[in-house]
């Protein structure tokens, strides 16, 4: 029987709730295959709404009682949940169910892992609780009593009675049930305080297993300083007496800002030198602080309906992306951004994928919480600061706390507050919330010999799915111009394209200037300018930005690849000699001049090609980015022995930025090095790692030189015991291998007895990497759709949000040619026609398969 049909929910049908909540009071008896939840809901008409119709959500529950004020009632059982005539006037709902944590594999609601009790409720797994009008705008203060005979058990808020077996937790401050949370189990704390900046003091702690203690140290001095960061910049104060943070090990997300109980994926919170490699602690300094930053964009301010996710996720990202900023080095984390905004929202913007960071429709919410939402949601809120200026942001955002706090706001609630705080309109702006797709702002130069120089600016967005029609949107495009000996003539100008083709003038120029555009990358948009290598060798050697100084070494290598792939060109010259320069300037940062040794991805060139009128070969790709790497050898071979002895860190390990980014530039300075001396100095840097950076790098340098066996199964028998590090292990085994090889190799790994499929990291870790392996998933055979379609459809009916969320990678299956379509339509028509799929799982299938 499949799931329930999916059924269209619309932003245009939105009406408030029929009754408001005074105040929620919630009993857990906990047990394993039948815990009781016996909730009291103190209710009362709401004047404002419309619908007085009285239905409470719940799934998968087994109602024991039910009574108002104190009299037994028997619900109606309706789709979705139940609903009953309720009284016109303040009454009390009381109720008793039955929920099983045990066999709740989809992670949703109440469940276990490990043995141990904890909660995943956003978007709708409250309802998996018991009945409750599980939206995000019903909000209330909640008590909570945990019975059981675990050790520690918690939950929102802050900590009142507790006694053998049992624990009581108030919190004050009104929530929506997507934001409660509960955790019970055998755990132990790593504690800390924080005094805030009106002096009080908030008691912190980390929880985890017994056994990773040693672990928390970094993610508590993340929580700090991100404590810290909110006051000194947005003047945010924490409202709590106790914050926590537990990790866990089966959970479908990276972690949950549930008001003063974050639940965490181990993996996002846990860190070691010896289990941790730079990017991870780096990922989890950014994960904590978002988290934490929810509690004021997010919790104290939520969004209305899930139509507004953007608004606290946009927003959240935005805060968290310049907290690495201020951490880190700016450059390099703006780098990192776009290049993950390109990996994964370009694509998803530009395909069948494609919907508005603001939707109109959905009909499972699970799916929307995407790249678009989020990391496009953030860029939105760039532009927006950029457009205002620093004052006004920040004017408008203290306005914004003040006038929403305790609210269940709207993006027009946000936008809104700019306006008032800073006289602009942002009628246009909105669209932003309201277009999908990517524009593409076209850029073409005139030059008189009066000394005015001209940029001609025009934007265009293809249609997208049920959008046929774009109009022009407001983008903030940051220009300097250079001269032509290098100097900055006119220094970063914010211009604003608001029609569909503009000219902007710059006039009193002794010279015609070399125009550097779209600084900082300004706007999240594909800039298309007819400029020659020469111009961007130039750029590579002489632009101030250092945004714009590494697109053009890109741009240049993306050049060359798409030369190697349709002409067998070799590489080109002016991009070896670039890198060399950049190589050889000292007074650049580490990571920086790291990130310049990189080159686009496969997908992304594969994307490229397509979008200029060629059929992209998967294979052919791949052998032209190895041969790439092998010409940048060559071509850096006398500075490679210099840069990686140069970058050696010396001492005790940090994860501070200066050493992350030296530890960066001589790892990938190994892994060019590995292709000309086969593995010496990998084989030398695996024997001598004394951090998992180190460690991992040499392991994957050895793999790609075809050397890495025996380190393989060194690395395996060394870290056998600590499930984080074999993620690793199954990942990179399957990034390394050679693309004919990659589907069997996934499967191999499938049959490993360490291998769980019931574990989300350890899922992705496995068919992620298979998904990420651009040549090894296209391969021509199909193997590699086939064999993701069989496990996707043995996990959707235990874990549909994440099968969900793994369709993703079959959403450019239309690029490739007709025999490789027909092996992905055919997997993806095989997943569709399963009888019992879920209503997320249908949904991605049925939009992908559109095209």
């Amino acid at each position: 029987m499949r799931d329930a049909a999916p059924k269209t929910i619309y932003l245009k049908d939105y009406t408030p709730f029929g009754f408001l909540i005074d105040g929620v009071e919630l009993t857990f008896r906990l047990s394993p295959g039948a815990t009781r939840v016996l909730s009291k809901i103190r209710f009362r008409p709401n004047p404002d709404a419309t619908d007085t119709r009285f239905f409470l959500h719940g799934e998968d529950l087994t109602l024991i009682s039910a009574a108002v004020d104190g009299r037994p009632v028997t619900p109606r059982i309706v789709e979705g949940g139940i609903e009953l005539d309720a009284p016109d006037a303040p009454f009390t709902w009381e109720a008793e169910v039955e929920i099983d944590p045990k066999g709740n594999t989809a992670l949703e609601g109440l469940y276990m892992s490990n043995g141990m009790y904890c909660t995943q409720c956003e978007a709708e797994g409250f309802r998996k609780i018991t009945f409750y009008p599980d939206r995000p705008d019903v909000m209330a203060t909640f008590k909570v009593r945990i019975e059981g005979d675990e050790p520690v058990m918690l939950s929102n808020g802050n900590p009142g009675a507790s006694g053998p077996g049992f624990a009581e937790w108030h919190d004050p401050w009104p929530k929506p049930a997507y934001l409660f949370a509960l955790v019970a189990g055998d755990l132990v704390n790593h504690p800390d305080t924080f005094t805030t900046m009106s002096g009080k003091e908030v008691e912190l702690n980390i929880w985890v297993r017994p056994g990773d203690e040693g672990k928390c140290a970094f993610g508590m001095d993340a929580l700090k300083r991100s404590m810290k960061w909110d006051e000194d910049v947005y003047g945010r104060e924490y409202d709590l007496d106790i914050f926590n943070i537990v990790a866990v090990d089966d959970f479908n997300m990276g972690a949950m800002e549930n008001k003063g109980l974050n639940v965490f994926n181990s993996s996002c919170v846990l860190a070691s030198p010896e289990t941790s490699t730079d990017m991870n602690f780096e990922r989890i300094e950014a994960i904590i602080a978002h988290e934490y930053f929810h509690n004021w964009t997010g919790n104290r301010i939520t969004c209305r309906d899930w139509f507004q996710l953007c608004l606290k996720e946009g927003l959240t990202v935005f805060r968290d992306q310049q907290f690495t900023s201020d951490m880190r080095s700016a450059p390099v984390k703006r780098i990192d951004d776009v290049l993950s905004l390109r990996a994964r929202q370009f694509p998803e913007d530009n395909g069948p994928l494609s919907h508005p960071v603001r939707p109109e429709s959905f009909q499972e919410i699970n799916n929307f919480y995407t790249a678009t939402v989020y990391e496009k949601g953030a860029e939105v809120i760039g532009m927006l600061k950029r457009l205002v200026g620093d004052e006004g942001y920040a004017k408008a955002l203290d306005l914004y706390f003040d006038r929403h706090d305790g609210d269940a706001a709207t993006i027009e609630d946000w936008l809104q507050v700019f306006e008032d705080a800073t006289g602009r309109d942002l009628t246009q702006f909105k669209r932003w919330y309201a277009q999908s797709g990517t524009p593409r702002v076209t850029v073409r130069e005139a030059w008189d010999d009066k000394g005015t120089f001209t940029l001609h600016l025009s934007q265009h967005t293809k249609p997208t799915p049920g959008q046929d029609q774009k109009l022009p949107q407001v983008i903030p495009v940051a220009v300097g111009l250079l001269n032509p000996n290098g100097d900055e003539v006119v220094p970063t100008r914010m211009l604003e394209l608001t029609e569909a083709e503009q000219s902007f003038t710059f006039d009193g120029l002794s010279a015609r200037p070399i125009p550097s555009v779209l600084r900082g990358f300004s706007a999240p948009v594909i800039l298309e300018q007819e400029i020659d290598n020469d111009r961007r060798a130039f750029l590579l050697a002489h632009d101030t930005d250092p945004f714009n100084r590494w697109e053009a070494g890109r741009d240049l290598a993306r050049d060359t690849l798409i030369s190697m792939i349709r002409e067998g060109a070799a590489p080109n010259p002016a991009y070896l000699e670039g890198l060399r320069a950049v190589m050889r300037d000292d007074t650049l940062d580490a990571a920086y001049r790291a990130l310049m040794l990189g080159q686009p991805t496969q997908s992304e060139l594969a994307g490229i090609l397509f979008d200029t009128g060629t059929t992209p070969d998967p294979e052919a790709i791949h052998v032209a980015s190895e041969a790439l790497r092998d010409a940048k050898a060559q071509a850096l071979s006398d500075l490679l022995p210099g840069l990686y002895d140069k970058n050696q860190v010396d001492g005790p390990y940090s994860p501070d930025a200066d050493s992350a980014g030296k530890r960066s530039l001589a790892n990938a300075a190994l892994s060019l090095l590995t292709r000309l001396d086969g593995g010496a100095a990998a084989q030398a840097q695996y024997d001598s790692a004394d951090n998992m950076t180190l460690q991992l790098a040499a392991l994957g340098a050895l793999l790609d030189a075809g050397k890495g066996d025996a380190a393989l199964t060194a690395f395996e028998d060394q870290w056998r015991h600590d499930r984080l590090v074999m993620d690793k292990w199954f990942s990179l085994q399957i990034v390394y291998t050679k693309p004919d090889d990659v589907a069997a190799t996934t499967e191999r790994l499938t049959r490993h007895a360490d291998f769980d499929m019931k574990n989300p990291n350890r899922f992705r870790a496995v068919f992620g990497a298979l998904a990420m392996s651009h040549a090894g998933f296209h391969y021509a055979s199909g193997a590699g759709y086939d064999l993701l379609a069989d496990w996707l459809i043995r996990l959707d009916p235990l874990n549909p949000q994440t099968t969900a969320r793994m369709c993703s990678a079959f959403q450019t299956w239309t690029r490739y040619d007709d025999s490789r379509q027909a092996h992905a339509k055919a997997a993806l028509e095989r997943i569709a026609g399963q009888a019992s799929l879920s209503r997320d799982t249908t949904e991605m299938v049925s939009r992908i398969l559109k095209g």
